[in-house]
């Protein structure tokens, strides 16, 4: 009967090497490991919120796509976790981005002459059509005054062909914080790019959702820790946000102290 292995023999030994039972072991550990390692901490005057594609067609009842995600988004509750996520963020402060794709409108593509799958399925469905209620943002997710709605994207990245990484750096913005829709296309591919630019991206991973628990296994738990910086709940990203909220509020005070110790010491 071959021994369990203690756990810092079992993350040191290749996986080839181990029992059945020690590479089940392993498996566990190393994604506890990963998880414990990455904790992120957030400067707010470098950090954004990026809001992907909160159209009604994909999480409202009776959008275009809603049935298709309805299972896997109310089992990880994605648009309540989003909503939280969101107004934490404008509760800190932080800048709020929008990257939404192209909302089908009549012409779009009936002269292309290369059309990518996934486009070419959006045409079919007229997903987001502009003008329509499915291409409209979900109430409670709307830009506010002072938040950043970029230009469309027309296939999965909202970096590609838009002014998303313009209007980042020129607001200063190093660190992301992504939630939304779809996890193995819009989203995957906003993060990767993201990547790919040189930004610090945090993926939220229970505020977004997929056509089934393959796809969001395979965005999820294979394809975005390797371009995210963090993998997240909406709890633990939530804390982190709050606690941007309380150093302001401890720095104001201690900024009034000193300027009261100051005053005083003047009119000594």
């Amino acid at each position: 009967m071959r021994r369990r292995l203690p756990t810092l023999a079992i993350l040191s030994l290749p996986a080839t090497r181990l029992s059945a039972e020690n590479r089940k072991l392993y498996v566990y550990l190393y994604a506890m490991f990963r998880e414990s390692m990455v904790k992120p901490t957030y400067a707010k005057e470098i950090t954004a919120l990026l809001v992907i594609d909160p159209y009604n067609d994909f999480i409202s009842e009776g959008g275009k796509l809603w049935d298709r995600i309805k299972g896997v988004a109310e089992a990880n509750h994605c648009v309540p976790n989003m909503l939280q996520v969101l107004k934490a963020a404008r509760a800190a402060g932080l800048r709020v981005f929008y990257a939404l794709h192209h909302r089908y409108r009549p012409g779009d593509y009936e002269t292309w002459k290369y059309i990518a799958p996934i486009q070419k399925a959006g045409w079919m469905r007229k997903s987001f059509e502009y003008g329509t209620w499915g291409g409209e943002i979900r109430a409670g997710f709307e830009p506010k005054p002072g938040d950043v709605v970029a230009t469309e994207h027309w296939c999965s990245s909202g970096f590609a062909n838009t002014d998303l990484d313009l209007q980042l750096k020129k607001h200063g913005i190093h660190q992301l914080i992504v939630i939304g829709l779809i996890a193995h296309t819009c989203v995957e591919s906003t993060v990767r790019f993201a990547a790919e630019l040189g930004y610090e991206v945090t993926m939220v991973k229970d505020a977004t959702a997929d056509y089934s628990d393959q796809e969001m296994h395979a965005a999820l738990d294979i394809n975005l820790p390797n371009y995210a910086n963090a993998m997240v709940t909406t709890a633990e990203v939530v804390d982190s946000i709050a606690s941007l909220s309380t150093s302001d509020k401890k720095g104001w005070r201690t900024q009034a102290l000193h300027e009261n110790e100051n005053e005083s010491g003047a009119e000594g």
